[in-house]
Protein backbone atom coordinates (compact mmCIF):
# COMPACT_ATOMS: atom_id res chain seq x y z
CA UNK A 1 0.00 0.00 0.00
CA UNK A 2 1.33 3.58 -0.95
CA UNK A 3 -0.20 6.50 0.62
CA UNK A 4 -0.07 10.01 -0.84
CA UNK A 5 1.11 12.50 1.56
CA UNK A 6 -0.25 16.03 0.19
CA UNK A 7 1.90 18.95 3.04
CA UNK A 8 5.32 18.43 4.44
CA UNK A 9 4.46 20.94 7.66
CA UNK A 10 5.11 18.86 10.99
CA UNK A 11 1.66 16.14 10.13
CA UNK A 12 3.41 15.21 6.73
CA UNK A 13 6.75 13.60 8.22
CA UNK A 14 5.22 12.59 11.14
CA UNK A 15 2.35 11.27 9.59
CA UNK A 16 4.78 9.29 6.55
CA UNK A 17 6.81 8.01 9.33
CA UNK A 18 4.05 5.84 11.25
CA UNK A 19 2.73 4.88 8.37
CA UNK A 20 6.29 3.46 7.54
CA UNK A 21 6.10 1.40 11.15
CA UNK A 22 2.88 -0.53 9.93
CA UNK A 23 4.29 -1.09 6.83
CA UNK A 24 2.99 1.40 4.45
CA UNK A 25 4.85 2.99 2.13
CA UNK A 26 4.38 7.11 1.58
CA UNK A 27 5.33 10.25 -0.20
CA UNK A 28 5.41 13.35 0.71
CA UNK A 29 4.13 16.56 -1.82
CA UNK A 30 4.56 20.06 -0.78
CA UNK A 31 3.12 23.16 -2.64
CA UNK A 32 5.96 25.51 -1.92
CA UNK A 33 9.06 25.25 -4.13
CA UNK A 34 11.55 25.05 -0.56
CA UNK A 35 11.21 23.87 2.81
CA UNK A 36 9.61 26.12 6.02
CA UNK A 37 13.11 26.35 7.42
CA UNK A 38 12.70 29.86 8.30
CA UNK A 39 9.10 30.07 8.91
CA UNK A 40 7.38 30.50 12.52
CA UNK A 41 8.13 31.61 15.82
CA UNK A 42 7.60 28.84 18.63
CA UNK A 43 5.63 26.06 19.69
CA UNK A 44 4.43 23.99 22.53
CA UNK A 45 5.07 20.49 21.98
CA UNK A 46 2.98 19.01 24.93
CA UNK A 47 3.95 15.85 26.89
CA UNK A 48 0.97 13.80 25.31
CA UNK A 49 2.14 14.99 21.93
CA UNK A 50 5.96 13.80 22.98
CA UNK A 51 4.50 10.53 24.13
CA UNK A 52 3.62 9.79 20.76
CA UNK A 53 6.89 10.75 19.43
CA UNK A 54 7.91 8.76 21.53
CA UNK A 55 6.27 5.69 20.04
CA UNK A 56 8.09 6.58 16.85
CA UNK A 57 11.02 6.81 18.12
CA UNK A 58 11.63 10.16 17.24
CA UNK A 59 11.33 12.30 20.43
CA UNK A 60 14.92 12.42 21.63
CA UNK A 61 15.66 14.23 18.42
CA UNK A 62 12.75 16.97 19.41
CA UNK A 63 14.05 16.96 22.85
CA UNK A 64 17.56 17.96 21.63
CA UNK A 65 16.29 21.47 19.94
CA UNK A 66 13.98 22.16 22.56
CA UNK A 67 13.46 23.94 26.40
CA UNK A 68 11.31 22.24 28.67
CA UNK A 69 8.18 24.25 29.62
CA UNK A 70 6.16 22.27 32.53
CA UNK A 71 4.63 25.25 34.16
CA UNK A 72 2.43 28.31 33.57
CA UNK A 73 2.19 31.00 36.13
CA UNK A 74 -0.82 33.71 35.04
CA UNK A 75 -0.61 37.40 35.95
CA UNK A 76 -3.00 39.75 34.78
CA UNK A 77 -2.13 43.22 33.49
CA UNK A 78 -1.56 45.32 36.65
CA UNK A 79 0.96 42.65 38.20
CA UNK A 80 -1.28 40.46 40.74
CA UNK A 81 -0.43 36.66 40.08
CA UNK A 82 -3.70 35.20 39.42
CA UNK A 83 -2.68 31.23 39.47
CA UNK A 84 -0.40 28.34 38.20
CA UNK A 85 -1.22 25.57 36.17
CA UNK A 86 1.03 22.09 34.74
CA UNK A 87 1.82 22.51 31.20
CA UNK A 88 1.26 18.97 30.44
CA UNK A 89 2.01 16.33 32.62
CA UNK A 90 5.35 14.20 33.04
CA UNK A 91 5.59 11.41 31.66
CA UNK A 92 6.59 8.14 32.87
CA UNK A 93 10.77 8.59 31.99
CA UNK A 94 10.24 12.44 33.86
CA UNK A 95 9.78 13.95 30.18
CA UNK A 96 8.14 17.28 30.60
CA UNK A 97 6.10 19.85 27.68
CA UNK A 98 8.98 21.38 25.52
CA UNK A 99 9.01 24.50 23.58
CA UNK A 100 11.09 24.69 20.18
CA UNK A 101 11.27 26.87 17.58
CA UNK A 102 8.71 26.10 14.57
CA UNK A 103 11.61 25.81 12.13
CA UNK A 104 13.87 23.29 14.21
CA UNK A 105 10.58 20.91 14.76
CA UNK A 106 10.20 21.36 10.94
CA UNK A 107 13.47 20.77 9.75
CA UNK A 108 14.38 17.87 12.77
CA UNK A 109 10.99 16.01 11.64
CA UNK A 110 11.35 16.15 7.53
CA UNK A 111 15.00 15.00 8.06
CA UNK A 112 14.48 12.01 10.54
CA UNK A 113 11.52 11.46 7.55
CA UNK A 114 14.17 11.46 4.69
CA UNK A 115 16.71 9.56 6.79
CA UNK A 116 13.96 6.36 6.53
CA UNK A 117 13.43 7.01 3.26
CA UNK A 118 10.63 9.07 3.05
CA UNK A 119 10.96 11.02 -0.39
CA UNK A 120 9.53 14.53 -0.20
CA UNK A 121 9.06 16.36 -3.75
CA UNK A 122 8.31 20.75 -3.61
CA UNK A 123 6.44 22.68 -5.97
CA UNK A 124 3.50 20.38 -5.79
CA UNK A 125 0.32 22.24 -5.04
CA UNK A 126 -2.86 19.50 -5.58
CA UNK A 127 -5.46 20.97 -7.54
CA UNK A 128 -7.60 17.82 -7.96
CA UNK A 129 -7.72 13.88 -7.68
CA UNK A 130 -9.42 11.16 -9.11
CA UNK A 131 -10.71 8.15 -7.95
CA UNK A 132 -10.92 4.35 -8.61
CA UNK A 133 -11.96 1.07 -7.45
CA UNK A 134 -8.67 0.73 -6.66
CA UNK A 135 -6.08 3.38 -6.59
CA UNK A 136 -6.53 7.54 -6.25
CA UNK A 137 -4.28 9.98 -8.56
CA UNK A 138 -3.55 13.44 -7.10
CA UNK A 139 -3.14 15.81 -9.73
CA UNK A 140 -1.12 18.99 -9.40
CA UNK A 141 -0.57 22.56 -10.83
CA UNK A 142 2.06 22.33 -12.48
CA UNK A 143 0.50 19.37 -14.68
CA UNK A 144 1.67 16.66 -13.23
CA UNK A 145 0.29 13.74 -11.52
CA UNK A 146 0.74 10.91 -8.81
CA UNK A 147 -1.16 7.58 -8.11
CA UNK A 148 -1.28 5.58 -4.90
CA UNK A 149 -3.32 3.76 -2.76
CA UNK A 150 -4.31 6.47 -0.12
CA UNK A 151 -3.93 10.17 0.03
CA UNK A 152 -3.86 11.76 3.16
CA UNK A 153 -4.12 15.59 3.36
CA UNK A 154 -1.89 17.51 6.10
CA UNK A 155 -2.36 20.74 4.50
CA UNK A 156 -3.45 22.78 7.21
CA UNK A 157 -5.52 25.42 8.70
CA UNK A 158 -6.16 26.30 4.71
CA UNK A 159 -6.04 23.12 3.57
CA UNK A 160 -7.15 23.40 -0.39
CA UNK A 161 -7.97 19.35 0.16
CA UNK A 162 -10.56 19.94 2.35
CA UNK A 163 -12.11 21.85 -0.30
CA UNK A 164 -12.00 19.37 -3.13
CA UNK A 165 -13.33 17.08 -0.59
CA UNK A 166 -16.05 18.77 0.32
CA UNK A 167 -16.94 21.84 -1.51
CA UNK A 168 -19.40 22.57 1.04
CA UNK A 169 -16.55 22.22 4.11
CA UNK A 170 -16.60 25.27 6.43
CA UNK A 171 -13.52 27.83 5.92
CA UNK A 172 -10.62 28.84 8.25
CA UNK A 173 -12.35 31.30 11.40
CA UNK A 174 -10.26 34.22 12.50
CA UNK A 175 -10.05 34.22 15.93
CA UNK A 176 -9.76 37.80 16.32
CA UNK A 177 -6.03 37.87 17.48
CA UNK A 178 -2.84 38.44 15.59
CA UNK A 179 -0.06 36.58 16.79
CA UNK A 180 3.96 37.64 17.65
CA UNK A 181 7.03 36.63 18.54
CA UNK A 182 10.15 36.99 19.09
CA UNK A 183 13.74 35.87 20.78
CA UNK A 184 15.77 38.88 22.45
CA UNK A 185 19.62 37.54 23.44
CA UNK A 186 20.66 38.55 26.98
CA UNK A 187 17.30 40.73 28.09
CA UNK A 188 18.57 40.45 31.73
CA UNK A 189 14.88 40.66 32.87
CA UNK A 190 14.32 38.48 35.92
CA UNK A 191 12.46 35.27 35.46
CA UNK A 192 12.45 31.35 36.39
CA UNK A 193 13.69 29.27 34.19
CA UNK A 194 11.55 26.94 32.62
CA UNK A 195 7.87 28.52 33.56
CA UNK A 196 5.69 30.07 30.68
CA UNK A 197 4.29 33.24 32.35
CA UNK A 198 1.21 34.23 30.49
CA UNK A 199 -0.09 38.04 31.10
CA UNK A 200 -3.62 39.19 30.10
CA UNK A 201 -2.59 42.87 29.72
CA UNK A 202 -5.15 45.58 29.53
CA UNK A 203 -4.97 45.52 25.77
CA UNK A 204 -3.38 42.58 24.52
CA UNK A 205 -1.72 39.07 25.57
CA UNK A 206 1.45 38.70 26.51
CA UNK A 207 3.62 35.29 27.23
CA UNK A 208 7.38 34.71 28.11
CA UNK A 209 9.65 31.97 28.82
CA UNK A 210 13.79 32.05 30.10
CA UNK A 211 15.84 29.21 28.92
CA UNK A 212 18.89 28.39 30.54
CA UNK A 213 20.99 30.14 27.94
CA UNK A 214 19.58 33.81 29.13
CA UNK A 215 17.31 34.27 26.36
CA UNK A 216 13.63 35.29 26.39
CA UNK A 217 11.54 33.93 24.30
CA UNK A 218 8.18 36.32 23.90
CA UNK A 219 4.94 35.97 22.43
CA UNK A 220 1.78 38.23 22.17
CA UNK A 221 -1.52 37.95 20.78
CA UNK A 222 -3.40 41.10 20.07
CA UNK A 223 -6.90 41.87 19.42
CA UNK A 224 -7.14 43.14 16.01
CA UNK A 225 -9.86 43.51 13.04
CA UNK A 226 -9.15 40.89 10.70
CA UNK A 227 -6.58 43.00 7.70
CA UNK A 228 -6.21 45.85 10.20
CA UNK A 229 -2.21 45.68 8.97
CA UNK A 230 -0.56 48.62 9.56
CA UNK A 231 2.82 50.15 7.93
CA UNK A 232 4.96 48.91 11.42
CA UNK A 233 3.77 46.77 14.12
CA UNK A 234 6.28 47.54 16.95
CA UNK A 235 4.65 51.08 17.92
CA UNK A 236 1.42 49.09 17.93
CA UNK A 237 3.26 46.34 20.16
CA UNK A 238 4.17 48.72 22.75
CA UNK A 239 1.09 51.13 23.27
CA UNK A 240 -0.61 47.80 23.75
CA UNK A 241 1.67 46.99 26.27
CA UNK A 242 3.03 50.29 27.79
CA UNK A 243 0.58 50.58 30.82
CA UNK A 244 1.16 46.82 32.33
CA UNK A 245 2.88 46.54 35.12
CA UNK A 246 5.83 44.38 33.72
CA UNK A 247 8.57 44.26 30.98
CA UNK A 248 6.30 43.64 28.03
CA UNK A 249 6.91 46.51 25.98
CA UNK A 250 10.51 47.04 26.80
CA UNK A 251 11.02 43.81 25.72
CA UNK A 252 9.27 44.48 22.64
CA UNK A 253 11.48 47.72 22.02
CA UNK A 254 14.29 46.07 21.97
CA UNK A 255 13.21 43.34 19.65
CA UNK A 256 12.70 42.78 16.24
CA UNK A 257 8.76 42.87 15.51
CA UNK A 258 7.98 40.77 12.22
CA UNK A 259 4.50 41.24 10.01
CA UNK A 260 1.92 39.44 12.94
CA UNK A 261 0.11 36.42 11.90
CA UNK A 262 -3.86 36.13 12.41
CA UNK A 263 -4.96 33.19 14.04
CA UNK A 264 -7.24 30.78 13.06
CA UNK A 265 -9.11 27.72 13.83
CA UNK A 266 -11.74 25.40 12.50
CA UNK A 267 -15.46 24.86 13.88
CA UNK A 268 -16.28 21.36 13.36
CA UNK A 269 -15.47 19.82 9.78
CA UNK A 270 -18.42 17.60 8.95
CA UNK A 271 -16.72 15.45 6.28
CA UNK A 272 -13.23 14.48 7.37
CA UNK A 273 -13.05 11.49 4.89
CA UNK A 274 -14.79 10.08 1.42
CA UNK A 275 -13.23 7.12 -0.86
CA UNK A 276 -9.98 6.76 -0.71
CA UNK A 277 -8.99 10.61 0.96
CA UNK A 278 -8.62 11.40 4.36
CA UNK A 279 -8.05 14.50 6.32
CA UNK A 280 -5.77 15.26 9.45
CA UNK A 281 -4.51 17.70 11.66
CA UNK A 282 -5.00 21.03 11.07
CA UNK A 283 -6.57 20.29 7.99
CA UNK A 284 -9.35 18.63 9.64
CA UNK A 285 -9.16 20.28 13.17
CA UNK A 286 -7.36 23.34 13.59
CA UNK A 287 -6.62 24.73 17.06
CA UNK A 288 -5.87 28.19 18.05
CA UNK A 289 -2.00 27.81 19.90
CA UNK A 290 -4.12 29.18 23.01
CA UNK A 291 -4.11 25.35 24.27
CA UNK A 292 -0.58 24.46 23.01
CA UNK A 293 -1.98 21.28 21.40
CA UNK A 294 -1.80 21.90 17.46
CA UNK A 295 1.16 20.01 16.84
CA UNK A 296 0.65 17.17 19.49
CA UNK A 297 -2.80 16.80 17.78
CA UNK A 298 -1.57 16.49 14.55
CA UNK A 299 1.20 13.95 16.00
CA UNK A 300 -1.22 11.88 17.79
CA UNK A 301 -3.47 11.88 14.24
CA UNK A 302 -0.30 9.98 12.82
CA UNK A 303 -0.02 7.07 15.12
CA UNK A 304 -3.75 6.32 16.00
CA UNK A 305 -3.84 6.53 11.46
CA UNK A 306 -1.35 4.13 11.46
CA UNK A 307 -2.64 1.43 13.81
CA UNK A 308 -6.01 1.93 12.15
CA UNK A 309 -4.63 0.95 9.07
CA UNK A 310 -2.76 -1.85 10.53
CA UNK A 311 -5.97 -3.28 12.56
CA UNK A 312 -8.70 -2.91 10.34
CA UNK A 313 -9.43 -4.75 7.05
CA UNK A 314 -9.51 -2.14 4.28
CA UNK A 315 -9.23 1.81 4.31
CA UNK A 316 -12.76 2.38 4.66
CA UNK A 317 -12.85 0.76 8.11
CA UNK A 318 -9.54 2.49 8.86
CA UNK A 319 -10.89 6.31 8.15
CA UNK A 320 -14.23 5.30 10.35
CA UNK A 321 -12.49 3.86 13.28
CA UNK A 322 -9.99 6.83 13.16
CA UNK A 323 -12.39 9.41 13.18
CA UNK A 324 -14.46 7.75 15.74
CA UNK A 325 -11.70 8.04 18.34
CA UNK A 326 -10.36 11.45 16.98
CA UNK A 327 -12.96 13.34 16.66
CA UNK A 328 -14.88 14.01 19.82
CA UNK A 329 -10.90 15.09 21.44
CA UNK A 330 -9.57 16.79 18.90
CA UNK A 331 -13.06 19.54 18.84
CA UNK A 332 -13.20 19.42 22.63
CA UNK A 333 -9.29 20.72 22.42
CA UNK A 334 -10.76 22.87 19.57
CA UNK A 335 -13.58 24.18 21.92
CA UNK A 336 -11.42 24.32 25.26
CA UNK A 337 -8.38 26.96 22.96
CA UNK A 338 -11.38 28.67 21.93
CA UNK A 339 -12.79 29.76 24.94
CA UNK A 340 -8.56 30.60 26.35
CA UNK A 341 -8.49 32.75 23.15
CA UNK A 342 -11.69 34.66 23.55
CA UNK A 343 -10.75 35.30 26.98
CA UNK A 344 -7.30 37.36 25.25
CA UNK A 345 -9.48 39.24 23.57
CA UNK A 346 -11.88 40.94 26.09
CA UNK A 347 -13.82 44.05 26.68
CA UNK A 348 -12.68 46.38 29.15
CA UNK A 349 -15.92 45.28 31.11
CA UNK A 350 -14.96 41.71 30.56
CA UNK A 351 -11.55 41.76 31.91
CA UNK A 352 -11.84 43.12 35.26
CA UNK A 353 -14.92 40.26 35.40
CA UNK A 354 -11.99 37.39 34.25
CA UNK A 355 -9.33 38.94 36.37
CA UNK A 356 -11.31 38.63 39.46
CA UNK A 357 -12.99 34.93 38.48
CA UNK A 358 -10.06 33.47 36.55
CA UNK A 359 -7.91 32.87 40.19
CA UNK A 360 -10.88 30.51 40.74
CA UNK A 361 -11.55 28.89 37.28
CA UNK A 362 -7.27 28.20 37.51
CA UNK A 363 -7.97 26.35 40.90
CA UNK A 364 -11.23 24.21 39.83
CA UNK A 365 -10.94 23.86 35.65
CA UNK A 366 -7.24 23.97 34.81
CA UNK A 367 -6.09 22.01 37.82
CA UNK A 368 -3.85 18.96 36.54
CA UNK A 369 -6.68 16.64 37.25
CA UNK A 370 -9.15 18.62 35.50
CA UNK A 371 -6.99 18.47 32.31
CA UNK A 372 -5.89 14.87 32.32
CA UNK A 373 -8.52 14.28 29.40
CA UNK A 374 -6.07 16.45 27.60
CA UNK A 375 -2.43 15.29 28.94
CA UNK A 376 -3.15 11.52 29.85
CA UNK A 377 -4.31 10.08 26.16
CA UNK A 378 -1.99 7.34 25.28
CA UNK A 379 -1.38 7.52 21.33
CA UNK A 380 -0.17 3.74 20.58
CA UNK A 381 0.75 1.80 17.70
Amino acid sequence: MKALIIGCGIAGPVTAMALREVGVDAEIFEAYGQGAEDVGSFLNVASNGLAALRVLGAHHKVLSQAIPTPRMVMWSGSGKRLGEVANGLRLDDGTVSHTVLRSDLYRTMRDEAARRGIEVTYGKRLVSYDESARQVTARFADGTEATGDLLIACDGVHSSTRTILDPQAPAARYSGLYSFGGIVKDSGFPGEPGVYNMVFGKRAFFGYALPESGETWWFANLPRRLGDVPKDWKPVLVRAFEDDANFSAELIRRSDVEPGSPIYDLPPVPVWHRGRVLLIGDAAHATSPSSGQGASLAIEDAVVLARCLRDSGSHTKAFERFEAERRPRAERVVAYSRTISNSKAASPVARVFRDLMLPFFLKKSASQESLAWMYRYQASL
